[in-house]
């Protein structure tokens, strides 16, 4: 731990010693997260090297140091101990059980280590039926339903029974991001308390928070059905050399300046009037116009000529040609190094950027047991078993319990974060416009205001908060607040200590941080969407704006510990474009004589392989087997089944039968859940993945609950969502100027009457 009242040089984490033993992608991706803020990662291979064989390693192992154990042998598994009782944080991602088998297990190494945090993300939870299975990717993703096309992108007479199978890993990539944040909170919680604690985020679990939105309703209506988004010309365009661009019009001010910028504004209020295209024919006319348009310039001109509209538009790249963007480059959001196999490597660069501690790799990574003399020397010198407690605050029950959030974000990134820091223990106070707030689950347990934060007036009430506040989180357009005069460097002349976060479609510098975007624009320019034939959005959850509120909790968290730790705020900050990258670790690689990965692309993919993929049973419901080459074997023990039979045999009987028949022989299979059915199943319920709370004026609600499991200092539900702006009277009296509100009221920039409704 670097000295109370310095400034870390370069990572948020210095002096952070961290133990991973993950294998596969979750818990080393979490655990690079970490190496990559300054932790001292020490890796742990068995013998052999990594279990996944894959050229991912050279980004999943960079700056770690590395040493090879087997944890069955017993002097193995005594260094491993001594490794343990080193640590501040422990990371893995077997099984439930696993590592209490082998004296490793949380409770064990907390007791010896009264200081640790015990990160653990397996696939289910110790209480899921499911628990032993092997959770992997695919069979997460039917217990989730993320195997569906995005309303409006399927292709025509989609059949919607049938699942789909996406490389994209998203129950990994949501567990790592999810196990890192919850691991800087802990950190926080004992820079506090002084005590270490467990840290559990299933898999499984991480993915209630993808769901997000798209599992939340109200109960008597049911879960509505997906819409697609194509309004008002939205969608994406082949272009002249064949590329696609993605153009959003979620807001409507976008069609104006396009169609201003492209010279287009003759067509008139029969094509461009925004509220005659609610009637979908006028829309279905403006498409048809726009898709020969596209047709006239490339989709470079296009980007450029969107983004200079001030529009949302963003080419469907590949990895490769985003890797080669000025942009990506010059954010950080991909980086080169020198790796020992492959040579001069491309990869995945930060997931977020601090301004004051912006961390980097600590080099490219060691192969397998590289350190082992290095390590072993120092481990008689830094073993924190049974170290005396350090002195906390015993009656902190929350990670940031007593620290205040201004929350200024619409859309889904920035509230995702603002309701995540809400859920760590902070008081959170959503401000939007007035007659613009939006209530329900993405605001759940924040006190509201409906602002105007455009008036100097209001700002008054703002500047009340922000003075006070600890964080303050925004996802303006870029430039915006600091036209406003609520940007980082005014705040910060106001409160020095701020934690300034900031979230955004490309970041806070380079070419593009003036370019504006959404979900859809995050997926293109990095990659994702060029996945589909013809590019599309991949469904059915909003991995890049949930992603990026994940994402940013883990940033502004960093900016916290980083302040209890030395005194210091600074503006943090994340991106929809780095986070698109960071979902794609595995594949976002670029390298002389690397070969084309042989992933599985498009709709119509059902898996990797025969032993890896969704089949139909006799009853046309959709499971999804998953058994490694290596135990192939144990078909053979399940009704004669081989590789070359299954898709008949299946046929044959139910897909459920077919389920409980390979588990009973461990082989792992999991029937697809709609989502539907996910949010009223009896486990997720009494896990808290599903919770259901009474609002008033609208009756029962449901939606999904708590990601993180903290031993010591957990998660708290959100109360229930009260209507934007209905807190007004009780924020300005704490602030002494409940004299203020009649006179904001009349001036109509603060709206506390004919409120909208809370859900």
């Amino acid at each position: 731990m670097y000295p109370r009242g310095s400034v870390t040089r370069v990572g948020v984490l210095d002096g952070i010693r961290v133990i991973d033993f993950g294998q596969y992608l979750a818990g080393p991706l979490a655990a690079v997260m970490l190496a990559d803020q300054g932790a001292d990662v020490i890796h742990v291979d068995p013998p052999g090297g990594p279990r996944w064989k894959s050229e991912a390693d050279a980004f999943l192992q960079r700056g770690k140091r590395r040493i090879s154990l087997d944890l069955k042998n017993a002097s193995d598994r005594d260094t491993a101990c001594r490794l343990v009782d080193s640590a501040d944080v422990v990371v893995e991602n077997f099984r439930p059980g696993v590592m209490d088998r082998l004296g490793l297990g949380a409770d064990t190494a907390t007791q010896r280590n009264p200081g640790l945090i015990y990160c653990s993300i397996p696939g289910f939870a110790p209480d899921d039926p499911r628990a032993s299975m092997q959770a992997w990717e695919g069979i997460l993703d039917a217990a989730t339903d993320n195997c569906i096309p995005r309303a409006g992108e399927e292709t025509p007479g989609w059949d919607w029974s049938r699942p789909f199978y996406s490389a994209v890993p998203l129950a990994s990539n949501f567990g790592a991001f999810l196990g890192a944040t919850g691991v800087v909170m802990a950190l926080i919680a004992r820079e506090r308390t002084g005590l270490g604690q467990r840290v559990e985020v299933p898999m499984f679990d991480a993915m209630f928070t993808l769901i997000g939105h798209s599992g939340a309703y109200v109960t008597q209506r049911g879960l509505h059905a997906p819409r697609g988004i194509h309004g008002r010309g939205a969608g994406a365009f082949k272009c002249k050399d064949g590329k696609y661009v993605q153009f959003d019009t979620s807001s409507a001010r976008h069609l104006v300046w396009f169609a201003q910028e492209a010279g287009i504004t003759d067509w008139g209020p029969e094509l461009l009037d925004v509220v005659r295209l609610r009637d979908e024919k006028v829309n279905q006319q403006l498409h048809a116009r726009l898709r020969d348009l596209f047709l006239t310039r490339t989709a470079g001109e296009w980007e450029e000529l969107g983004n200079r509209a001030g529009a949302a538009m963003g080419w469907a790249r590949t990895t490769d040609e985003w890797i080669a963007t000025d942009h990506a480059r010059q954010i950080g959001a991909v980086l080169q190094l020198e790796d020992p196999e492959l040579g001069p490597t491309w990869m995945a660069g930060l997931p977020v950027h601090l301004t004051a501690t912006p961390g980097k790799p600590q080099g490219p990574r060691h192969l397998p047991d590289a350190d082992r003399a290095d390590i072993l020397a120092e481990l008689g010198a830094t073993s924190r078993a049974n170290a005396n407690t350090p002195d906390g605050d015993s009656q902190i029950t929350s990670p940031l319990q007593g620290m205040k959030v201004v929350d200024l974000c619409v859309a889904l990134a920035g509230p995702t974060c603002g309701r995540l820091l809400y859920e760590f223990g902070a008081d959170v106070v959503k401000i939007n416009a007035p007659k613009s707030g939006v209530g329900g689950y993405l605001n759940r347990g924040k006190r509201s205001l409906l602002l105007n934060v455009e008036s100097f007036d209001a700002q008054r009430v703002f500047w009340g908060l922000a003075e006070q506040a600890d964080v303050v989180l925004e996802n303006f357009s870029p430039g915006t607040a600091d036209r406003l005069g609520i940007g980082y460097r005014e705040v910060k002349a106001r409160n020095p200590d701020i934690v300034y976060a900031s979230v955004s479609s490309y970041g806070q510098f380079g070419p593009w941080k003036n370019g504006r975007g959404w979900e859809r624009q995050g997926q293109a320019v990095a990659g994702i969407m060029e996945r589909q034939d013809p590019p599309a959005i991949l469904g059915p959850y909003n991995l890049i704006d949930i992603g990026t509120g994940v994402l940013a909790t883990f940033a502004t968290g960093l900016g916290l510990y980083h302040r209890l730790r030395s005194g210091h705020g600074q503006h943090v900050q994340g991106s929809l474009c780095q986070t698109a990258t960071y979902h794609q670790t595995q594949y976002m690689l670029s390298y002389a004589g690397r070969k084309a990965p042989n992933e599985p692309r498009g709709y119509t993919a059902l898996g990797n392989g025969p032993l890896d993929r969704f089949y139909q049973g006799a009853d046309g419901k959709w499971f999804f087997l998953s058994l490694p080459d290596s135990d192939a074997n144990k078909l053979a023990s399940v009704d004669g089944l081989t590789t070359d039979n299954l898709e008949t045999k299946f046929k044959q009987e139910p897909a459920s039968i077919w389920v409980g028949r390979l588990r009973e022989h461990g082989i792992p299979a999991q029937m697809r859940v709609p989502v539907d059915e996910l949010m009223v199943d009896p486990y997720v319920i009494r896990r808290g993945l599903s919770v259901s709370q009474q609002v008033e004026g609208v009756g029962e609600t449901t939606a999904p609950g708590l990601p993180v499991k903290l031993s010591r200092t957990p998660m708290r539900l959100g109360a229930v969502t009260g209507r934007p702006g209905s807190d007004a009277a009780n924020i300005l009296t704490e602030l002494g100027l409940q004299e203020e509100l009649p006179k904001l009221e009349k001036a109509w920039v603060l709206q506390v009457s004919d409120l909208p409704s809370a859900w």
